[in-house]
């Protein structure tokens, strides 16, 4: 089993930067292809990006392309979503996700190809 826990959400104005933080424990983190999703309130949950654990391939939602950035620190054991130029539309409840262990590659927009997820957390955008 591999758990995972974000951190990072908050209350930001439209324009601003924050950055999340999904830490990993249980199995060998850097074995995981990650993603996050987020869920924007009364909608399904929806791809914001990835990172292959093989070579570091990434991802991106149209969305939040040229704003929003991932990495992964192996050592942390901790994945990140650095967002910048956040608007209104970005609030929502934002989750880490990992596929499988040492077997998926590709990163996949689709949630059920992810087996292990967080609890979540809110971010919140004001205008």
């Amino acid at each position: 089993q591999l758990q995972l826990e974000e951190t990072g959400g908050g209350l930001v104005q439209a324009g601003d930067s924050l950055t999340l933080s999904c830490v990993a424990s249980g199995q060998t983190f850097s074995a995981h292809t990650m993603g996050w999703f987020r869920q924007l309130p009364g909608k399904e949950r929806e791809f914001v990006g990835g990172l292959s654990w093989i070579g570091d391939s990434t991802d991106y939602a149209d969305s939040v392309k040229g704003r929003f950035t991932i990495s992964r620190d192996n050592a942390k054991n901790t994945l990140y979503l650095q967002m910048n130029g956040l608007k209104p539309e970005d609030t929502a409840v934002y989750y880490c996700a990992a596929r499988a262990e040492a077997t998926a590659v590709k990163v996949s927009k689709r949630l059920s190809d992810y087996v292990y997820w967080g609890q979540g957390t809110q971010v919140t955008v004001s205008s």
